[in-house]
């Protein structure tokens, strides 16, 4: 049987771009995402869902238990909001961390159960190594979702399992994701925006390798050494209030 790899948030940007690059690698595709209408055009089989939501999860868990030869979940689906938190809207919070931490939580447990070879990429962020005004809830879910990730990595490890984990930290990509939030690419240099082609290349090569936290760019590769590095009081007095628009 052919390779099958599950796919959330695949209706545009990098998992749109997974989508493509992984059917020329010979992989069925099961296209997982809210707007049924954005994967016609894809290859492979349409799963709509909501993954902020119980209902959508489990419909997603249940199709991971029953497909036979799955070989790779990329758990891609998230969205950023913009504001301080007590001032943003609860419900878009939760909603935010049900699908950033609940879902990817849950789908992987669902794939390890089920896969014998390949494994997961979980989308996360470069922001997950530091923390910024108006972007709480994005930071620390990609944050954890790092953690998670190395954790999974390190549980497969002890078992000598052929599977693996991977956490994919991009910085500023060119898909809708900046654009739905409201951010004005003009406003950031040219030479901080990835390719989602060049990001998700990267990703898969790294897959093969065996790499765990992957970060494409040697602009965000310099930067979270750097961050690494300096104190984080230091980084406190670096953050400057964001604006209050917020999606």
């Amino acid at each position: 049987m052919r390779p099958v790899a599950l796919i959330t948030g695949a209706s545009a940007g990098l998992g749109e771009t997974f989508a493509r690059q992984l059917a020329a690698r010979g992989y069925d595709l099961i296209l997982v995402a809210r707007r049924a209408d954005r994967l016609q055009n894809l290859p492979g089989t349409a799963l709509p869902a909501d993954l902020a939501t119980d209902a959508g999860v489990a419909k997603v868990e249940e199709a991971i238990r029953n497909c036979p030869n799955l070989q790779l979940l990329v758990n891609n689906a998230g969205f950023g909001t913009r504001g301080r938190f007590w001032e943003a809207d609860l419900a878009g919070q939760d909603a935010m961390h049900r699908l950033h931490i609940l879902a990817t939580m849950r789908l992987c447990h669902a794939a390890l159960n089920n896969m014998k070879q390949g494994g997961i990429v979980n989308v996360s962020s470069v922001a997950a190594f530091s923390s910024s005004p108006g972007n709480a809830s994005y930071c620390a879910t990609k944050a954890w979702m790092n953690s998670f990730t190395e954790g999974l990595a390190r549980d497969l490890k002890s078992v000598n399992s052929p599977l693996r984990a991977q956490a994919l930290c991009p910085g500023f990509t060119i898909t809708e994701f900046h654009d739905t939030m409201g951010v004005e690419r003009s406003t950031i240099p040219d030479w901080l925006w990835l390719n989602a082609d060049d990001v998700v290349r990267a990703s898969l090569k790294a897959f093969d390798k065996g790499q765990i936290i992957v970060i494409p760019g040697w602009q965000y590769k310099a930067a979270v050494a750097f961050l690494n590095i300096i104190p984080a009081s230091m980084l406190r007095r670096l953050g400057r209030p964001s604006k209050d628009k917020r999606v």
